[in-house]
């Protein structure tokens, strides 16, 4: 296979376009070859940095311009005054800065191409993550100053568009909840089991594994407790007991089933079939065992199989937390592993799992 050839294949891989049984295959090949395995993840790495530089380089150039077009600290004293104004103040730049981020991603790959850029990868690697470092902190503080005002001016504003489910993964306010829930977001939200509502921004994405890592932003939010659950690194096996809690309404709804399949949809390798009753509302909620382990991320947007519901694999959470560059996390992410939901009754792990499940709202134009 051709160095092109193997690279449309990585692509395919990472971008969720093969069938189930190209997957496995790819996969098994992946766990074969160590060289194949280093490629597939520095490209996929690499992609990921040049996503990070083009959106942030086109954030940094807007919000330049909208300085200039308003005054920051006016707005902050006329929240109160005008907030329907405030509020389609944030929606306009919002959108016109998703949009031409996009652009942005398309020209950089574009100049990065035609000036040899790609070709000599491990040369120009370091350059791009010393340029991706030079604004990250920017970036963050002006994704976290908009988010700020947006949480603030949107209590008059439209009610969320679409609903999900999603989870702690550490007590300082990272929340794990699916892609598509977030997909095209201008904002979102998550809200704790005492109904108190927390603006987050999106920190990391892997469409290919529908996965979404969200930070809250809120200055009004306090560390939670101990995570009580681990991320289980192991297969699970075809009948174990297993459970999810998320919001399929408004409340919060415990589900109980088993494992039905060791995978997905067509075979995919990188999802489990559940029996357990679940809602749209419910993805991105957990899927955990007797044990209280987490064993995967409730994926309720498949519905080609009646009566069968899918969660993808914890390991693919644990790729996905890998993969997450340094210069997006303003805060430490350190992952649980030990476990405290062990011996006790569904009952009880249910009472000491409430406060780490969140109900997360999607809000758009």
């Amino acid at each position: 296979m051709s160095e092109h050839q193997l690279t449309n294949e990585i692509e395919r891989y990472l971008n969720g376009e093969m069938t189930g049984e190209e997957r496995t295959r790819f996969e098994q090949a992946r766990r074969e070859n160590a060289d194949l395995n280093s490629s597939i993840t520095g490209h996929e790495h690499f992609t990921n940095l040049l996503k990070q530089y083009g959106e942030r380089l086109e954030l940094e150039r807007r919000l330049d311009a909208i300085h200039n077009e308003v005054d920051v600290h006016a707005l902050k004293d006329d929240l109160l005054v005008h907030p329907s104004w405030v509020v389609q103040l944030w929606r306009n730049h919002h959108s016109k800065i998703s949009v031409a981020a996009s652009i942005a991603i398309f020209a950089v790959l574009g100049t990065l191409f035609f000036t040899g850029y790609l070709t000599n990868r491990e040369q120009n690697y370091v350059r791009l993550r010393g340029e991706v470092a030079k604004i990250s902190k920017k970036a963050d503080n002006i994704n976290d100053k908009l988010n700020s005002l947006n949480g603030r001016a949107r209590v008059n504003s439209n009610p969320a568009k679409f609903r999900g489910t999603g989870f702690a993964l550490s007590s300082n306010g990272y929340i794990v909840t699916n892609y598509h829930v977030v997909s095209n977001a201008d904002s979102v939200s998550v809200q704790n089991a005492a109904g108190k509502s927390f603006s987050t921004r999106v920190v990391y994405t892997e469409p290919q594994s529908d996965i979404a890592i969200l930070q809250i932003t809120d200055p009004s939010f306090k560390n939670l407790n101990p995570i009580p659950y681990s991320i289980r690194k192991s297969e699970s096996d075809v009948g174990e007991n297993v459970f999810t809690i998320g919001y399929p309404g408004s409340a919060m709804v415990l589900g109980p089933g088993y494992l039905t399949a060791s995978t997905g949809f067509n075979g995919d390798s990188t999802a489990y079939q559940v029996s357990i009753p679940v809602d749209y509302g419910n993805s991105g909620g957990p899927l955990l065992d007797s044990k209280g382990n987490l064993i995967g991320i409730i994926n309720a947007k498949q519905s080609q199989v009646e009566g069968a519901h899918f969660a993808v694999k914890s390991n693919y959470l644990i790729n996905a937390i890998r993969n997450i560059p340094a210069d997006s996390l303003n805060k430490s992410l350190n992952i649980n592993t030990r476990n405290t939901l062990a011996g006790l009754s569904l009952k009880q792990q249910y009472k000491k799992l409430e406060n780490y499940i969140f109900l997360v709202r999607v809000y758009n134009q």
